[in-house]
Parts: structure tokens; C-alpha cells; sequence
């Protein structure tokens, strides 16, 4: 495993609870979006400020954390290709637990505490996973700009949001293009 930079703007120091189930540490902070979070189509920007309002408890196991997270998002319609600028707003809820809760599970044979567990390394806790998982969970699978966007003409990519009224004359069946060259001769 390897150890937090407790330097790192999503690594949180519990030390000051002190291990006393019930102490419990309010904490409200702006840090920047880590790298690629979000979706490929829809994302925090990288560096942008993320709202965090925590609470930290120790409880028997380890610290709870629990809070919100707010921050702006930017991507593209799915659709139509539109810019695309929103806000996500996520509730955060994580138990990270001792080291020496993870020993004790793993002498008494307890399959309580998985690989996917959460834990304090040194009172410090990483909270990027969480908040990663959080917000992918939060954003639409297909963002659209609308929700009756109609998307892009298929022969001519033309939005068609902006023009509703949007045609094409039908197309001619190939096979039938020398009758059609016959009658614009009449024509003329």
C-alpha cells in the first residue's frame, strides 16, 4: 500500500479525533478537481473548484465522513455536439477504518472487510475515490443539452434545433435516376 501525500488537497488528517468514538470535526474546504472527473462526454474540468462540506466522526471502527460536494461541469450534447455547462451536487458518505480493525478482521477469518473497504493509512484518508465515484455515479449516461434535443440532420449534420422545419427533398433511388432525366427533358 502505498502512503498519502498528506499535502494532497483530497487527503484529510484525522489525528485531531484522537480515536474517541463520539469527536466528531466539521470541515468546509475548495479544492481542485483531480484529472478525468466525470464522464468522456461530460466532466469537472481539471484544476476546477470543487465545494466540500464534511463532517469527520470517529465512531468504532474508524472515521465516518460524511457531506456534500458541489461543483461546475462542462461537456457536449450527446446529440446535437452543444456545449454543455451545469453543476453536480453529490451527498458523500464513507467509513474508513483503522488499520488494526483491518488485522483483527483478517485474524477471526471476518469477510466484513473486503479489498474495497476503505481505510485510514497513518489517521490520513484519501478521499478522491469517493468523491470519483460519487460524481460518475451522479452524471447523466447520455447528457443532453435539452430533453427533446432532436440532435443533428443526417445528411447534413444541420442542428436541428435550431431549424425545426428542417428537409431534404427524398432521395432518388438510383435505378430510377434515367426516368427522372426523362422527365425534366419534357419539361424543358
Amino acid at each position: 500500500m502505498t502512503s498519502l501525500d498528506p499535502r494532497a488537497p483530497l487527503v484529510l488528517d484525522t489525528r485531531e479525533l484522537g480515536r474517541r468514538p463520539g469527536s466528531q470535526r466539521e470541515v468546509e474546504l475548495t479544492v481542485p478537481a483531480p484529472a478525468q472527473l466525470g464522464i468522456e462526454v461530460l466532466s469537472v474540468p481539471e484544476g476546477a473548484p470543487v465545494e466540500l462540506d464534511l463532517r469527520l466522526e470517529a465512531v468504532m471502527e474508524g472515521v465516518l465522513l460524511t457531506g456534500t460536494a458541489t461543483a461546475d461541469l462542462a461537456g457536449e450534447c450527446v446529440r446535437c455536439l452543444q456545449p454543455i455547462v451545469d453543476e453536480v451536487h453529490v451527498d458523500l458518505q464513507e467509513l474508513y477504518v483503522y488499520p488494526d480493525q483491518h488485522d483483527k478482521a483478517a485474524e477471526h477469518d471476518d469477510s466484513d472487510l473486503d479489498d474495497e473497504t476503505s481505510r485510514l493509512e497513518d489517521d490520513l484518508l484519501d478521499l478522491e475515490p469517493l468523491l470519483r465515484d460519487a460524481v460518475v455515479l451522479a452524471l447523466p449516461f447520455q447528457p443532453l443539452c435539452m430533453d427533446d434535443c432532436p440532435g443533428l440532420c443526417t445528411e447534413c449534420g444541420a442542428r436541428l434545433a435550431d431549424d425545426p422545419d428542417h428537409a431534404h427533398d427524398a432521395p432518388i433511388d438510383p435505378r430510377w435516376a434515367g426516368l427522372q432525366q426523362l422527365t425534366q427533358d419534357q419539361q424543358d
